[in-house]
């Protein structure tokens, strides 16, 4: 579904990512970890449209998707769901999911699936005409999440979705992203906590200083001494 090969990315003088490369299949979840700096976001934000790369190419269903403008990225079918629990706080939870189906001229299907969001997701039912920005943290997680997938992507990159989370609200939110899976959306995770991503992946990449040093499946990943020395304290 989606290839990246050779990616090179700049913040002016600072090269963010130094030839980086990635697989997605359909279907499967991939998780890209790594230390704070090592590119990660980097990646997401260039698939996604929102950085343009200085070499490189990105494929998305056989199309060249490099240098195109995020809007276009998302009517391709690629949505993402920035770190940070970024809603729009001013506008209530209601207002948040439409704005995510901003592409789509189904109206009558757009409310039917608030609907099912918000049925999904009891306290923001409960808040539906509240301003997002009164949320806590773990429930702007789960409109963040939702506001993306009402554009119905066919991909969908999450940055950090446990980020500021309680163990418990973290849990619900990897539950969520499974339901997602299962229900046909395919997901690039780049996240801070590795052992919950592994335990939802089916591959994995780890990138340091902008380029991938390992990558295979999770349960491969979960097994390297590297990775456990780095993210699991050596255990």
């Amino acid at each position: 579904m989606l290839t990246v090969r050779d990616l090179v990315v700049h913040y002016g003088p600072v090269q963010a990512l130094k030839g980086a490369f990635l697989d997605v299949h359909e279907g499967e979840i991939v998780a890209v970890i790594g230390g704070n700096g090592s590119g990660k976001s980097t990646m997401l934000n260039t698939v996604a449209g929102l950085l343009k790369p200085t070499a490189g190419t990105i494929e998305f269903q056989g199309q060249r998707i490099d240098g195109l403008s995020a809007d276009k990225v998302i009517k391709l079918g690629i949505c993402m769901a920035p770190a940070g629990h970024l809603t729009f706080p001013d506008s209530t939870v209601y207002a948040n999911l439409e704005a995510g189906a901003y592409i789509r001229k189904d109206r009558a299907a757009v409310a039917e699936e608030i609907e099912g969001f918000l049925k999904r997701f009891p306290s923001l039912n409960a808040r539906r005409n509240q301003k997002a920005g009164l949320l806590s943290g773990g429930e702007q997680q789960m409109l963040t999440v939702s506001r993306a997938l009402m554009s119905r992507p066919k991909l969908l990159l999450l940055d950090e979705p446990s980020i500021g989370l309680s163990p418990a609200i973290m849990r619900t939110v990897f539950d969520f992203i499974k339901q997602i899976r299962d229900e046909g959306v395919t997901l690039v995770i780049v996240e801070q906590n590795t052992r919950q991503a592994l335990a939802v992946a089916d591959r994995a990449y780890v990138l340091a200083d902008g380029e991938v040093v390992l990558h295979g499946s999770a349960s491969e990943m979960m097994q390297q001494d590297r990775v456990r020395r780095a993210y699991f304290g050596g255990v």
